[in-house]
């Protein structure tokens, strides 16, 4: 696995994110029914209801501990309460801290998967971050061709079925973190190039200066965050 197992450790009492370093919480979303009462406690009316919205169970519980966990992230950094944590939402929906916080400068973003989630969090940078669970695809050259640039895809055929799984996740997390990043959205999904093979480090090719990192949060499970600018130093907790 080219992507790195990082040691997620526990948050320091002392939790400070400093101008050149990215955040990066795992979360668990499969958590006890009390301390999911107690988060909802925190969501906005708007939340609720969208969390009640889901038609399954499991998506709606999930939906409530990452809403409820990120505004606890965000209360730590911001010096408030997670209820006083205020959103708005950018044109294709992508949650940002509302004007009244956002002079704080903190940027996030939230992804999750099953029952796994990645909040990447910093300051004055534009921040992306993808997670997906590898699960078993009949249909992925297709859709690697259909998503991918014609050179991904080849990239993608050449390789063995085991590799071939793998290397679709890495192109797709890569891509929808910068896509999250820039607030652009899938639609844009075949028009990002990344330069990857199986032994190195995936590479974001584009003409403005963002950093990308690959990892594996958990088994079966592939991540990245992309930060806009260079010399991004990333840390990573256990929520």
């Amino acid at each position: 696995m080219t992507a790195l197992n990082h040691l997620w450790l526990p948050v320091p009492t002392d939790l400070t994110l400093l101008p050149n370093d990215a955040h990066v919480w795992r979360i668990n979303l499969d958590i006890p029914e009390a301390q999911r009462q107690n988060l909802l406690t925190t969501l906005s009316g708007d939340e609720v209801s969208r969390a009640n919205r889901f038609h399954f169970q499991e998506h709606r519980q999930h939906f409530i501990a990452g809403r409820g966990i990120l505004r606890s992230i965000l209360g730590r950094y911001l010096g408030i309460e997670p209820q006083q944590v205020l959103f708005d939402y950018e044109e294709r929906g992508k949650p940002v801290l509302a004007d009244t916080l956002a002079k704080s400068g903190l940027w996030f973003n939230l992804s999750h998967s099953q029952g796994l989630g990645l909040c990447a969090v910093n300051y004055h940078n534009r921040i992306g971050v993808d997670l997906e669970y590898m699960r078993p695809m009949s249909d992925l050259e297709a859709l690697a061709k259909r998503f991918f640039l014609p050179s991904e895809y080849e990239v993608v055929r050449s390789l063995s079925p085991q590799q071939q799984q793998e290397a679709f996740f890495r192109y797709w997390t890569c891509k929808e973190a910068y896509l999250k990043a820039t607030g652009e959205g899938l639609a844009q999904l075949e028009q990002i190039e990344i330069l990857l093979n199986p032994t190195e480090p995936a590479q974001l090719k584009t003409s403005e200066n963002w950093s990308l990192f690959e990892l594996t949060p958990a088994q079966d499970y592939l991540g990245a965050v992309v930060v806009e600018g260079s010399g991004c130093h990333l840390k990573y907790w256990q929520y």
